[in-house]
């Protein structure tokens, strides 16, 4: 398994970026994809989650209508489109396809890609 995180950078609160997930080694369409992130001292948190058919899509409350997750399926490829961004969701964002990464049962297979909102 593996997944390739690229997309992050700088931006000013308000902006926008766009993360993408590169996914192999297993078949993609087949499994739940999810985005979770970790601020600096603090413990991972789940961000989002889409269905293996692309729908339904859920969000924490905090990004809620202001990030929209998507998938590829022919491309085995992931997305997270982020618009109106706060300094809060200053994070490294990783894509997941097994959320037990937020107790430490499951590794993060991918190096992140870091966010960073400021002024």
């Amino acid at each position: 398994v593996q997944l390739v995180e690229s997309g992050g950078g700088l931006v000013q609160p308000g902006g926008s970026l766009r993360l993408s997930c590169a996914a192999s080694g297993f078949t993609f369409s087949r499994y739940d994809m999810f985005w979770v992130r970790q601020a600096p001292g603090k413990a991972l948190e789940w961000v989002s989650t889409i269905r293996a058919s692309g729908f339904p899509r859920s969000y924490t409350n905090s990004v809620q209508g202001r990030f929209t997750i998507s998938r590829d399926n022919a491309r085995n490829t992931l997305y997270l489109q982020m618009n109106s961004l706060k300094t809060e969701d200053t994070a490294v964002y990783y894509c997941a396809r097994d959320l037990r990464v937020l107790t430490g049962a499951a590794k993060l297979s991918g190096q992140g890609t870091q966010v960073t909102v400021s002024s």
